[in-house]
């Protein structure tokens, strides 16, 4: 995947910046929305300025801020949100997606995940509205974009009809990361007694006879998947450079049941003994940041800080809640359970590896390109100055 880049030469001096193993007093050199150098002293900074006497060299003052690899946030549902803010009210997906997109790069968010739902069959995560949002978001990205705009297909296996506009959407590249999920009560997130329930009720505005047809439909369903025709869908999309996920895993046995359809992360896992095996396995355990923000899951379910601190957690996401991933990683840092290098590495190198894209993104070192973060801090809450995509400066605050 190449990156959309910016041509011209920046020059951000007198940063922290966050690499990837250390923080380095340093500059950043960027040159045609690629990183060309990090300068750790004035006469390296003094020499490159004189090779640029040529061009038009933008210069940027980070005036001592944190510098840090733009956020790459692989789960992210909120785009459903700005549709649908409440039952059956919808709003035009034009209108929704430039809403969110321009909000994303106040929050560090560089590289952005939409995650959209295929199989759940209620409200806006129905079929017309899915296929709608997929097609508008792959043609919007060709032609624009403030960041860098991803599509993450949740296929909910039990939805058999589904099948057939997975395999399209992989066929035709259209999708950049497919997760593989089973919300069938009994297991997973809504194991609990009436857990799926309470949640469909609350959630998508129905009724207690509407929900027991809902849950008589799933069981049925699920009854119906066939297991093989998953692993093939899952080989297809390795075959296209596609990485898959599981979700909600919750013992062992479900862990090696999705290696088999060929996973590279699993998300949320239910129980720490998921998570630590899934990560002995070699896998990427993704948690919300959300969980870490909030102290707890919103669910009752594992606490994200509990997997980080078994050393099982590898990738953060913001979930539903996009401020939540840089607060996250400044809280793992001022609680005293990681460096800032190691945080930063949970939102950027981590989740790019888990996709395959680290080539370009997720960490500040020559030849990749320059997404990037200034952040500074009030009462310790982190808050985003300025945002860098591909060289262009896209997004800066101040206070008066």
């Amino acid at each position: 995947m190449t990156a959309r880049t910016h041509k011209g030469r920046m020059l951000i001096r007198n940063g922290m910046v966050v690499l990837e193993d250390q923080l380095a007093s340093a500059a950043i050199a960027v040159k045609d929305g690629i990183i060309d150098a990090i300068l750790t002293d004035e006469a390296s900074i003094h020499q490159y300025e004189q090779s640029c006497e040529n061009d038009r060299l933008i210069s940027l003052n980070a005036a001592g801020r944190y510098i840090l690899p733009g956020l790459i946030d692989i789960h992210n549902d909120a785009i459903e949100k700005e549709v649908q803010p409440r039952p059956g009210t919808l709003f035009p997906l034009t209108m929704s997606l430039l809403e969110f997109e321009r909000k994303m790069p106040i929050h560090g968010i560089t590289t952005m995940y939409h995650s959209l739902s295929l199989g759940v069959g209620l409200s806006l995560r129905g079929d017309h509205l899915l296929t709608g949002m997929v097609d508008f978001i792959h043609q919007y990205r060709q032609t624009r974009s403030v960041i860098r705009n991803r599509i993450h297909l949740r296929y909910e296996v039990s939805y058999l009809a589904g099948y057939a506009i997975v395999e399209r959407y992989i066929k035709e590249r259209m999708i950049d990361y497919l997760s593989f999920m089973d919300h069938s009560p009994g297991q997973g997130q809504y194991r609990a007694p009436g857990s799926f329930e309470r949640y469909v009720m609350k959630n998508q505005g129905v009724g207690v006879e509407e929900v027991q047809v809902i849950v008589e439909e799933l069981l049925t369903r699920r009854s119906q998947i066939d297991w093989e025709n998953l692993r093939e869908l899952g080989r297809l999309a390795g075959r296209q450079g596609i990485r898959l996920a599981s979700h909600d895993d919750d013992s062992i046995e479900q862990v090696e049941r999705s290696k088999g359809f060929g996973i590279s992360v699993t998300e949320f896992p239910i129980n720490m003994e998921t998570a630590r095996h899934a990560a002995k396995s070699g896998l990427f355990v993704c948690v919300g940041a959300p969980n870490l923000v909030r102290g707890g899951s919103h669910d009752h379910n594992l606490r994200a800080l509990d997997v980080i601190m078994e050393g099982a957690a590898s990738v953060i996401c913001s979930d539903y809640h996009p401020s939540s991933m840089l607060t996250a990683i400044f809280m793992l840092v001022e609680q005293g359970i990681m460096d800032l290098p190691g945080a930063v590495r949970l939102g950027t190198l981590y989740p790019a590896q888990a996709l395959g894209i680290e080539d370009l993104y997720g960490a500040i070192a020559p030849g990749k390109a320059a997404d990037l973060i200034l952040v500074d801090q009030y009462q310790g809450h982190p808050w985003v100055t300025h945002t860098i995509v591909g060289g262009k400066t896209i997004y800066t605050a101040d206070v008066h």
